[in-house]
């Protein structure tokens, strides 16, 4: 279900065992972790999520989940998935770097790989992506590759959601 997928620099593959304490520490960095989900959680809460990867993602095949990998090293996490969100009928990206690969342009070759994926292999006319409203490098790299401000939300915790859409040429807005 999880394909490799490759860039110019990058390679995707799915996860393996080893790549746990890499992932964990991903996603324990604050300065990352923070736009994950519903935000930084405990080491033990993320070495689960990663199980998850495994017992349900993986071997119930719901969707792609990526290693990234540049030059041999782990710098990231990726997904295209169907949207947890209420209020987003779709499917969006996910993406995360180490903080050590910040400022290489991996964040675009990564985010135009997974849109490239949604709109090519998965054959969908428009990908999405929901990003916090003060994740500026975020909003930066998807208006970069051209996706939009479809829709605007405000969350509980007083923070704005912000959902961007790629859409193929000639495909009508759906939100």
């Amino acid at each position: 279900m999880t394909p490799e997928l490759r860039s110019e620099r990058l390679s995707l593959s799915p996860y393996v065992a080893t790549d746990e304490a890499d992932f964990v520490a991903l996603f324990q960095d604050e300065a990352v972790g923070r736009w994950f989900g519903d935000g930084l959680q405990s080491a033990a809460e993320d070495r689960a999520l990663f199980g998850r990867i495994f017992s349900l993602v993986y071997a119930e095949e719901r969707f792609p989940v990526w290693a990234v990998r540049h030059e041999g090293r782990y710098v990231g996490h990726a997904e295209v998935k169907p949207s947890p969100e209420t209020w987003l009928d779709g499917t969006e990206i996910i993406y995360g770097l180490t903080r050590e690969s910040w400022g290489l342009g991996l964040g675009t070759e990564l985010a135009q790989l997974l849109t490239t994926y949604g709109h090519e292999t998965l054959g969908l006319d428009e990908v999405h992506a929901t990003v916090d409203a003060e994740n500026a490098p975020s909003l930066s790299v998807l208006k970069r590759l051209g996706y939009t401000q479809t829709r605007e939300v405000p969350e509980e915790n007083g923070r704005i959601t912000l959902q961007l859409t790629s859409r193929l040429p000639g495909t009508p807005a759906t939100a």
